[in-house]
């Protein structure tokens, strides 16, 4: 794509087409500060008119790779000397800041780069153009962020997914990609969409949180934090439960942190989240059908081929389909230590909804049948919840111990108990052990990690370390 493509397509419509005529002469920019809100329609025009009369000025054949340092120099300069040209009464520092939104507009993903580059932003919620939320420590906020128009952002849109050889139209107005920094896109446009097009961007942390990390978000306490990292390294299967933005993928990753470097690992995923670090590792990443409906590679297709790779652990970003079947057929032959999450809203939930994956691989299983293989392979369920204040903490840690007059039986080990007197906005509690013995006891003692005895026998006291 050249640069005068990329141009058209970065925030504005289709200006200046190879055979187009010459554009109309702008008008004139703003002469007064009061007009240049950034959500005002006035500041909207100002950055069209400046970004077609980039276009309109730019030498192509003499601009450097569009992606190349010199070229962002070039057309920074070009972009200050059209500024100087119509000499708005504006202090350097809101020129400054009209020369960074074009920026966006001409290299980034307009309106809401700035957004992308901000740390603290977990997600990117564009409902449509001129209503932007952003989530910021677990809570939604609200955002002076808009775009010009709808088409303003279905071009951004377009501009996301033809980097990863996608196509959103009419025919096709659903996609989900990834950033090149790992984060999840979605994207939605009319006629599904019936306001507009709609953008959700999951951002994905560059560096992903570690057990600590999670201790001083409260997500857990320590004692809870080494019953895990003894679960790891004692290769129990573990399926991680909760529902969206609970926090799933994140204690995934951390967990993986405790497996050892001897073993292989092989993770499958729909898009890749998980960010191991100095692992054995090999990273599948599932493929969507072409344009024909052809070529498509799933979540289950990857976990067959995953078997004949000599994985020691296989780790499902998601069981979501019909691969359940075969991650729980792997978990029964050999491959110990393997984890996966799934979205559900209780221990017992998440057991249900596994039986209703394996239905959807076609197979003639008897409940029974179903409920013997779940129990089985699932040695520990991990329960986590998103609370009204934006906290995310495991609330909940059950032991799966077989079958029971054809039920497969949970024993919660130790659960979160939310403080019923709590002041203020926060949600406050304390872990509580169920004192419940596991039967995997014998298993964590000889994983090495030092777990206290007392941590399960002390019945309804309260563990330390308050969440």
């Amino acid at each position: 794509m050249g640069l005068r493509d990329r141009l058209s397509r970065s925030g504005t419509p289709v200006l200046v087409p190879e055979s187009a005529p010459a554009a109309v002469t702008p008008p004139p920019l703003a002469r007064s500060i009061e007009e240049l809100g950034r959500r005002s329609a006035r500041y909207q025009q100002i950055k069209f008119t400046l970004h077609q009369r980039l276009i309109d000025q730019i030498d192509l054949a003499k601009l450097p790779t569009s992606d190349s340092p010199a070229a962002r120099r070039q057309i920074r300069e070009l972009l200050e000397r059209l500024i100087e040209e119509d000499n708005p009464p504006l202090s350097q520092e809101e020129r400054s800041q009209l020369l960074e939104d074009l920026e966006h507009e001409t290299f980034g993903l307009g309106p809401i780069e700035p957004l992308l580059r901000d740390p603290t932003i977990d997600d990117v919620l564009v409902n449509r153009y001129d209503d932007v939320y952003v989530e910021r420590f677990g809570r939604l906020q609200k955002t002076d962020i808009m775009f010009r128009d709808n088409a303003h952002l279905l071009q951004v849109i377009e501009r996301i997914v033809s980097k990863v050889g996608r196509r959103i139209d009419e025919s096709s107005p659903m996609v989900d990609a990834r950033l090149p920094d790992g984060s999840r896109v979605n994207a939605i446009i009319p006629p599904l969409s019936v306001d507009g097009c709609a953008l959700s961007i999951r951002r994905s942390k560059q560096q992903p949180m570690a057990i600590d990390d999670l201790l001083r978000l409260g997500s857990m306490d320590r004692l809870i934090a080494s019953l895990l990292e003894a679960v790891v390294k004692a290769r129990l299967n573990v399926l991680i439960s909760g529902g969206s933005g609970s926090g799933k993928t994140t204690l995934l990753n951390a967990l993986i942190g405790y497996i050892g470097q001897s073993e292989r690992i092989v993770s499958i995923e729909d898009t890749v989240e998980l960010r191991p670090r100095g692992l054995h590792i090999v990273r599948l990443e599932t493929r969507p059908p072409n344009i024909e409906g052809q070529g498509e590679v799933t979540q289950r297709d990857l976990v067959r081929n995953a078997l004949r790779m000599r994985p020691d652990r296989i780790i499902v970003g998601e069981v979501r389909g019909a691969e359940a079947l075969d991650m729980l057929q792997a978990m029964n032959t050999g491959h110990k230590g393997s984890l996966t999450t799934i979205h559900a809203n209780s221990p017992r939930d998440a057991l249900a909804r596994l039986e209703t994956m394996i239905l959807l691989a076609g197979v003639n299983l008897t409940s029974e049948a179903m409920r013997r293989q779940i129990s089985s392979a699932i040695d520990l369920i991990i329960q986590l919840n998103r609370f009204h204040d934006g906290t995310r903490r495991v609330v909940s840690i059950c032991e799966v111990v077989g079958m029971e007059e054809q039920i497969v039986k949970l024993q919660e080990i130790v659960k979160y108990e939310q403080s019923k007197n709590a002041t203020g906005d926060g949600v406050r509690g304390d872990y509580v052990s169920t004192g419940v013995l596991p039967v995997f006891l014998e298993d964590l003692q000889r994983s090495g990690v030092p777990v206290p005895i007392q941590f399960f026998q002390s019945g309804q006291a309260r563990l330390s370390g308050r969440g």
